[in-house]
């Protein structure tokens, strides 16, 4: 799915642009795919923690791939441009407690990328897509559990209500878009995981850590916009 022409703006609710926010716009404009990465479209190279690793690519978990989406949700506040983020429910099976964008595995009903995210988005925050501005799609981004993540970046008005769902999501916070666009604050960190040392992104801001896939989608943002 092709993103609708001019696409890329701000809600008719957010009448005022800020300077970080106008560049933002432009590179997003510019740097941003506007159709869904896969064979054959710009930016189809999948990234992931395989970047890190000594060994490369012939590390990263083979396919079939499990085909998932997130959103990458940019909001204009007064104080300046944020990313949004969610914090897993503690209860959860899968990844409890961590830092994530709204998201998760495509329904065989979603007909692109983008309508996995704002459903998901919807189900775990309750953020309408009528207040989402799809600005374009990052790299594709290779879990080390085998999913192909297609990051896709949008620009929430300020006014919408958020409603976390307390099955999925613990809490929602919001960080300064030029705190994680400093490539000094991704941190390359190790652990030990299946008998081999892996090495991934992490970002430390406040009470929370920011890493593993979520951090390499913030640096894959800062490759494509600000590198």
């Amino acid at each position: 799915m092709r993103l609708p022409e001019g696409a890329v703006g701000t809600p008719a609710d957010d009448p005022g642009l800020g300077a970080v926010l106008d560049a933002f716009l432009a590179r997003a404009e510019t740097r941003l795919s506007h159709v869904p990465p896969g064979p054959g479209v710009p930016l189809s190279n999948p990234r992931g923690d395989h970047d890190l690793q000594p060994e490369g690519f012939s590390v990263a978990p083979a396919t079939p791939h499990r085909p998932a989406a997130v959103l990458v949700p940019v909001i204009d506040r007064p104080e300046g441009v944020t990313l949004l983020f969610t914090k897993r429910a503690a209860h959860l099976r899968d990844h409890s407690g961590q830092v994530a964008f709204p998201g998760g595995k495509v329904d065989p009903e979603d007909t692109s990328p983008i309508d996995t995210a704002l459903r998901e988005a919807r189900e775990e925050i309750g953020l309408e897509s009528e207040a989402v501005r799809p600005l374009g799609y990052l790299d594709p981004y290779l879990s080390g559990t085998g999913f192909l993540v297609v990051p896709v970046v949008g620009l929430v008005s300020r006014a919408a209500v958020l409603r976390p769902n307390p099955a999925e999501v613990a809490a929602c916070f919001e960080v300064p878009l030029p705190f994680l666009m400093d490539p000094a604050r991704h941190l390359v960190r190790s652990a030990e995981w299946k008998g081999r040392t892996r090495y991934f992104y992490a970002i430390p801001f406040a009470e929370h850590l920011i890493w593993g896939v979520t951090a390499g989608i913030v640096h894959n943002l800062y490759e494509r916009l600000y590198a």
